[in-house]
């Protein structure tokens, strides 16, 4: 590559890197705090006056969650899709659909739960680092949170550490249920953008004692 190519590429990564922030949700504040790198350093990359080096690229794309060759531009045009993704397949006859293809943050997937012969067990649950958003499509689900025990309907919203106990289920032999998820990393939360007195609530139903 030529002296010319290895300086243009360098100085459209930083803009790139500005996109790759954006897309993020981060601030520079953030970033810096994140990194160790100074907001001006990130600022002036950003707008292209001044190259990156090797060692802040490497930071920055740990950082956005994004590869290097996706800085430089270099990344192999993705693959074409089929229109519908096949749903994955668990032991306890759940399918999940993935909505998204990005990893290193916010990820969505649609989960059907089939309809059951008989009432169930309370949910087994599980912990680990992150929080989820969860929003009922259909059907009625049983989230057990902790020692709590939820009903959502369609339509209802819960939002939860995920290091919290956690289990799901479907409330009975009523039909299916179809609920979305989004999980993202622990620290992750999602940023309304419309006025506080706009906003609407989350739906929540206690089981029935």
């Amino acid at each position: 590559m030529a002296v010319d190519d290895v300086d243009g590429t360098l100085a459209a990564m930083g803009p790139r890197s500005r996109a790759a922030r954006e897309h993020h949700g981060a601030t520079l504040a953030g970033v810096s705090c994140a990194t160790g790198i100074s907001t001006s350093t990130l600022s002036r990359i950003g707008t292209g006056r001044r190259k990156p080096t090797l060692e802040v690229l490497l930071q920055l794309s740990k950082e956005y969650g994004v590869s290097l060759d996706e800085l430089a531009g270099t990344a192999p045009a993705p693959a074409a899709e089929p229109r519908a993704t096949a749903p994955l397949s668990f032991g306890d006859d759940k399918a999940v659909l993935p909505l998204t293809r990005y990893v290193g943050g916010l990820h969505a997937h649609k989960h059907v739960l089939p309809a059951l012969g008989a009432p169930p067990m309370r949910p087994r649950q599980v912990s680990h680092d992150g929080y989820e958003w969860l929003c009922v499509l259909y059907g009625r689900l049983w989230l057990a949170l902790g020692d709590q025990d939820l009903i959502l309907a369609s339509g209802d919203v819960a939002e939860f550490d995920t290091r919290t106990p956690h289990g799901v289920a479907n409330t009975g032999p009523g039909g299916p249920v179809e609920y979305l998820v989004m999980f993202g990393p622990q620290g992750e939360r999602l940023r309304p953008r419309t006025p506080p007195a706009a906003a609407r609530g989350t739906g929540g139903r206690k089981a029935a004692g």
